[in-house]
């Protein structure tokens, strides 16, 4: 046989990575201390069968500038995608932190309120979960067959994971399931999370042009 096919691939799962050691320190100072604002208070306890913190930081002004990178990184990202945002702002719908202790994990989910999601990471020690991301096409899921080799990344692939590093930052569109593995290490996993939708611009639109197009 001579035949050679042309192989075209679309729709792709976008994932973006880049490390951002700019703003650990501060991130990470804000984190804990809302994790110690968290634990003082007598009516918070940590659910011993899901051991996980979730803290409030979004108005916490040391984070300020990890949350101005983002929303407008996020802006370039949609528009780089191929989406029409003249006339439209990002915003955040959440943003909390994340400290994940031994044997604590996050089932596959996704998010539908949003449009992308980022994940910025702060402490990951030896051990600590992975991220994982997982086929968003549910007709393909169904059918699959057995993967050949699971160590490769094919497009019988279902499931690709990463491990995180402190300074990293993260962002997949919002329909694109994603999950966290166990936590092994006695030393808590964090992180924050954010959410990010669009709406149209009130007033004059400002775009924005200081983030770096991923």
């Amino acid at each position: 046989m001579t035949d050679v096919f042309e192989q075209w691939q679309y729709f792709v799962s976008p994932i973006y990575s880049l490390k951002k050691l700019d703003f650990l320190e501060d991130a990470l100072s804000a984190t804990n201390d809302s994790i110690k604002d968290f634990l003082s208070n007598k009516n918070n306890k940590v659910n011993e069968i899901y051991p996980v913190i979730h803290a409030g930081i979004l108005h916490d002004e040391r984070v300020n500038p990890l949350l101005d990178y983002v929303i407008n990184t996020a802006w370039n990202i949609l528009d780089d995608q191929g989406y029409r945002m003249q006339g439209m702002s990002t915003y955040f719908t959440e943003v909390w932190a994340q400290s994940h202790r031994k044997f604590s994990d996050m089932s596959q989910h996704v998010h539908g309120d949003c449009q992308l999601s980022a994940f910025y990471f702060l402490e990951c020690p030896k051990d600590c979960p992975r991220f994982e991301i997982h086929d968003p096409r549910p007709g393909k899921v169904m059918m699959n067959l057995p993967e050949k080799n699971y160590s490769v990344v094919t497009n019988a692939t279902n499931i690709v994971s990463f491990n995180p590093e402190p300074g990293q930052l993260i962002f997949t569109n919002s329909w694109l399931p994603h999950s966290f593995s166990r936590n092994a290490s006695k030393a808590p996993f964090k992180f924050i999370h954010m959410n990010i939708s669009t709406r149209p611009y009130i007033g004059e639109p400002e775009y924005p042009d200081t983030a770096e197009i991923v």
